[in-house]
């Protein structure tokens, strides 16, 4: 096997986008895609799976794409199949006994993929080097190298403990014990709890460090293990013991992205009128479930019938001010902000983990954005307050994240003129989003000018 050239996570260059707005309420069913994360999982169990799964409903994203790529790099064989969805085809996996390979894996994310790429090819029976385009930044793995190593993975990075780096596989990994600091390394955690059934003495996992926070995609993660038929035992709440043994093959319906599905959700409480999102479960391990609840503690309408939930805004569309833990559902803090701007009085957001040292969030860009419009906002010790103000369009930075992007077109609804400086920030995690929310908002104007012509 040759090299492997994995696509991009995001689009090469910034597309600007006017965020359009509503005339009108409205009255709309939007379907969403996949769960990204429940995707990711079953693709990843699927490839140490015995027998091919059935992936249906899956999102197609970028950074998915970088996941099936890589897989694929390393022998896994995946296959897009015709599929009952209307966002693409199904997804069936298979992954031969032995992976057998040698190639040259050039990954665009590495924080991300970096350690899938790693820990397969150390089960390979082959040599893999893992790249990343030059324009990438090479940030620091010393970690996640020395975690693999300790398990029984052979990694040469010439001392520079980032890559490019070659893994050269023995066709097992031994596993046994690790202890690390989940609360900093969740993405290096749930790697190792996927390929842990596979290990040869399975997995022992603790933490070690400051008590643990909310560990959502770790409880997501140890769920999708179980059902595939994997024992996982957690005899303390900050240790994980995973037995080796067979990952049992499965048809799986991945069920909505209910992240995904916020802002459009939320744009009823903006423009009025309600919005359904057909597909949503009543039982699920999304943090972002959490949404309608929240919602409705900021003054909007939710109830679930026929398997859809319908959002409709409150009376007048009076947005209550609230004072909301996010630490579960950080990701939706910048769509919860986009409402509080409208909300009847200063909202509060507490739970969000404090930056270290140089690093920027998308926090930082959400605050950023907030007060070049007019708003107000103060930065809290473990979140954001805040104030709504009377606010002017102007360009809204994507940073690179889906939420803060439509967040921006969440405010667009109501404020004339502005500007979603890289949409692709938004279409890259749901390609169709532009086209969804241009409907959404069409449909609007089409029933209001029906309605008051």
């Amino acid at each position: 096997m040759g090299n492997v050239q994995l696509p991009p996570r995001f689009i090469a260059s910034p597309a600007e986008w006017r965020a359009p707005t509503a005339a009108g309420h409205f009255d709309d069913v939007v379907a969403v895609p996949g769960s990204q994360a429940l995707t990711y999982l079953e693709i990843a169990l699927a490839a140490s799976a015995e027998g091919p799964s059935l992936l249906m409903w899956p999102l197609h994203s970028d950074y998915l794409a970088g996941v099936i790529e890589t897989l694929r790099g390393v022998g896994v064989d995946i296959r897009e199949v015709a599929g009952t969805g209307p966002f693409g085809p199904d997804l069936v996996v298979e992954s031969p006994a032995t992976l057998a390979i040698d190639a040259v894996l050039s990954i665009s994310q590495p924080d991300l993929v970096a350690p899938i790429a790693v820990g397969l090819a150390s089960r390979a029976s082959g040599s893999v080097t893992v790249t990343i385009p030059e324009s990438r930044s090479r940030r620091p793995m010393g970690e996640v190298i020395t975690v693999l190593r300790s398990i029984g993975c052979d990694i040469n990075d010439a001392g520079r403990w980032t890559v490019p780096l070659t893994v050269r596989g023995r066709g097992h990994i031994r596993g046994g014990h690790v202890e690390l600091d989940v609360n900093r390394s969740s993405q290096l955690v749930q790697t190792l709890l996927l390929a842990a059934p596979r290990f040869d003495v399975g997995l022992t996992l603790r933490h070690v460090g400051q008590p643990l926070g909310s560990l959502p995609d770790i409880d997501m993660t140890i769920e999708a293990l179980r059902r595939r038929g994997v024992f996982v035992d957690q005899p303390t709440p900050s240790e994980w013991i995973v037995a080796a043994g067979p990952v049992r093959a499965r048809t799986a319906t991945i069920e909505p992205d209910l992240s995904l599905a916020a802002p459009f959700v939320a744009a009823a409480m903006i423009a009025g009128g309600r919005v359904s999102v057909p597909g949503w479960p009543a039982h699920s391990a999304q943090p972002a479930a959490q949404l309608a609840e929240i919602l409705v503690l900021m003054g909007a309408r939710a109830r679930r019938r026929g398997g859809a939930l319908t959002v409709t805004a409150g009376a007048e569309r009076i947005i209550r001010r609230a004072c909301v833990d996010v630490s579960e559902i950080s990701e939706l803090t910048p769509i919860l902000a986009a409402l509080a701007a409208f909300a009847d009085g200063p909202s509060t957001f507490t739970g969000l983990k404090p930056r270290t040292g140089n690093e920027s969030t998308h926090i930082d860009a959400l605050v950023d954005n907030l007060r070049a419009i007019g708003g107000e906002v103060e930065v809290l010790p473990d979140g954001i307050r805040v104030v709504p103000r009377p606010l002017t369009g102007g360009v809204w930075r994507a940073d690179h994240d889906y939420h803060v992007a439509t967040a921006g077109a969440l405010i667009g609804l109501a404020v004339p003129g502005v500007t979603v400086d890289d949409i692709g920030s938004a279409t890259g995690d749901l390609p169709e989003y532009t086209k969804m929310w241009e409907h959404l908002v069409r449909g609007s104007r089409g029933r209001w000018a029906e309605k008051n012509g």
